[in-house]
């Protein structure tokens, strides 16, 4: 006797791991992330490797499915928060010597917060006396188009 029924594939939920493809794209429509032309992702749903918005936005998906979704800021890396842009003194960051930092707008740094973790921070103004620095995810308060194909949908194997 020959088995007729095909098993449902697989659909990314709760215990699965996904293989795929992806982009992350502003509203001007510039690609801020891509692995399209390289290696795929592979992720285990609430390991933490995607934004809770991102992984939901993919539930229900199965292999061979391409998709393109919009993420609100409030699913996504959150609003601007403006409260996230602090004003320092311009004097904490000149040493007087050879490594003194050369700031501008747009210029990186790496802050230390009260646990001594690394927080990044993004120099937005600069006048005679302070600096200004953003300490928002570079995305936050943006529109996110993030564009998949599912290469593999399996259940997570857990220990």
């Amino acid at each position: 006797m020959v088995d007729t029924h095909e098993t449902a594939p697989v659909t990314i939920g709760p215990d699965t791991k996904v293989t795929l493809h992806f982009s992350l794209a502003l509203e001007d429509g510039s690609v801020v992330d891509s692995n399209f032309s390289g290696k795929p992702a592979t992720f285990v749903v609430g390991d933490g490797s995607l934004l809770n918005g991102f992984e939901s936005a993919l539930f229900g998906l199965s292999a061979g499915d391409e998709v393109v979704l919009e993420i609100g800021p409030e699913q996504g890396f959150g609003p601007h928060n403006p409260n996230n842009i602090q004003r320092f003194s311009k004097g904490d960051f000149l040493k007087g010597g050879a490594d003194d930092v050369q700031l501008e707008p747009g210029l990186m740094l790496s802050f230390a917060d009260a646990s001594q973790a690394e927080l990044p921070g993004v120099v937005v103004e600069i006048d005679e006396e302070h600096v200004m620095v953003d300490f928002n995810h570079p995305l936050a308060g943006h529109q996110i188009t993030f564009a998949v194909k599912i290469l593999d949908v399996m259940p997570a194997v857990t220990h």
